[in-house]
């Protein structure tokens, strides 16, 4: 699971609101209904509603790496919209939502430079990647669920998806907590270009033997999520994930090198902004 994209990007959301990124999806989005429209004689109030969220993080390397470096946590949720008589989400920001929605999903994957690291000597650089997608999810007051799918675009070309669930807990008004599973799947493509060694990587590197990573179930994990609500403006999020390697990507001597086992954590001050009205 990308850890690192994670911190670097956790959300794109401009096709619904309600949406964020695969990482938020724990989140409550913000709708009875969201995604969905409904039909309005609303003419006051604000006409669109997103928020904005800037911090810091720490996550591994790159993928299988047993260091962690510092990195920037932003994210962008798109909340409500009115457009003509028709609303999309709910003016409130904060309001817990209920039912079916559908969201954007989008990633970022940092490139990775062999040159950086002893340990890779040998092996190809890689480049960023962005991975677009959507995504469905079902959200009660206290649990939700959620299936996102991407395609990246860049670094690697191939099709990943996610699938995973949480507990919501609200200990006050102010707080919610969010506590379930992911579980992280990559095409051939993606297995093969981040954990996977071609024979000529292997004999140019000193430690590295050939290795054809095949797609699948690449990772399962969880993730620990908070938010505070400080005011009607201004929120806090924050989020601890643990996710391990599985099947060829924990075979991968790229990881057997480092650690199967992936942390990441993040938080960061969410802002809300309100346009129109």
């Amino acid at each position: 699971m990308d850890l690192r994209a994670a911190c670097l990007a956790a959300a794109a959301s401009l096709a619904l609101p309600g949406i964020t990124a695969a990482q938020d999806a724990g989140t409550d989005r913000a709708a009875a209904a969201p995604g969905l429209p409904v039909i309005s004689t609303q003419s006051s109030g604000p006409a669109l509603v997103f928020t904005l969220r800037g911090g810091v993080g720490t996550a591994p390397e790159y993928f299988g790496s047993d260091e962690y470096e510092v990195v920037p946590d932003l994210g962008f949720g798109l909340r409500y919209a009115r457009l003509g008589g028709l609303e999309f989400g709910d003016p409130d920001p904060w309001a817990a939502s209920r039912g079916f929605g559908f969201r954007g999903s989008f990633n970022y994957i940092g490139e990775r430079d062999a040159d950086d690291y002893d340990e890779l000597d040998g092996l190809d650089d890689i480049d960023a990647a962005v991975e677009l997608g959507f995504g469905v999810g079902y959200t009660e007051r206290n649990w939700s669920v959620f299936a996102d799918i991407r395609r990246g675009f860049g670094g690697h070309e191939a099709v990943v998806g996610e699938i995973g669930g949480d507990i919501i807990v609200r200990p006050s008004e102010a707080l919610m907590v969010t506590f379930g599973p992911r579980l992280f799947y990559g095409a051939d493509g993606y297995a093969d270009t981040y954990f996977g060694v071609s024979a000529d990587e292997a004999a140019a590197s000193p430690t590295l033997t050939e290795f054809d990573a095949e797609g699948g179930l690449l990772s399962a994990g969880v993730e620990l999520g908070m938010r505070y609500k400080l005011n009607e403006n201004w929120g806090i999020e924050g989020a601890v994930t643990w996710d391990q390697f599985t099947h060829d990507a924990e075979d991968s001597p790229i990881v057997r090198q480092g650690d199967r086992d992936q942390w990441g954590a993040r938080i960061g001050l969410t802002r809300v902004f309100r346009v129109g009205g």
